[in-house]
């Protein structure tokens, strides 16, 4: 997806996980995407380089559906789709 159709999405969940260094925002997106349901967004917002990596190997690993990353000034937004 382009960079303006990830800023339209219709989130159901963000995860704030800037805080966190690598594995922690992934541990946190695991958390999350049990608590919505098929079909809905999940929005984590993250400044480790390595989440970048990590979400969309899982969510291939998962069966969930990776739909793209927003680099923010120190941050990254990156978008899921639960499947």
């Amino acid at each position: 997806m382009t960079t303006e159709e990830l800023k339209k999405l219709q989130l159901t969940k963000t995860v704030d996980a800037r805080g966190t260094a690598c594995p922690g925002p992934l541990l946190e997106a695991k958390k999350a995407i049990v608590t919505i349901k098929p079909g809905d967004i999940l929005e984590i917002l993250s400044a480790d380089e390595g989440t970048k990596v990590d979400v969309p190997k899982w969510c291939t690993k998962q069966g969930h559906e990776y739909l793209g990353t927003i680099e923010e000034s120190g941050y990254f937004k990156i978008y899921m789709k639960k499947k």
